[in-house]
């Protein structure tokens, strides 16, 4: 079973990886990486490496979705944050 799991989610990881680099929405994309990012902490607790899966949770899809969040506001990329 342990087997079945982890190859459903390399298949995600893969579409996720796929998603972020076709897609031409940059907040699709921003949400996708988001997705990349859990998905890549589930698989490092199935590798028995739960720091890593911590780092990679807290980092990948908490700081770095944050920073590309603001990043799109700033270049005024998300719709009401035009000035003027």
């Amino acid at each position: 079973m342990s087997t079945g799991i982890q190859i459903i989610l390399l298949a995600f990881l893969v579409a996720c990886a796929l998603g972020v680099s076709f897609t031409p929405n940059l907040f699709i994309a921003v949400i996708i990486f988001m997705g990349y990012s859990s998905i890549m902490a589930v698989i490092w607790l199935f590798l028995e490496s739960p720091d890593l899966a911590i780092t990679e949770a807290a980092v990948g899809a908490g700081v770095d979705s944050v920073l590309f969040f603001l990043t799109l506001k700033k270049v005024h990329f998300l719709k009401g944050t035009r000035e003027g």
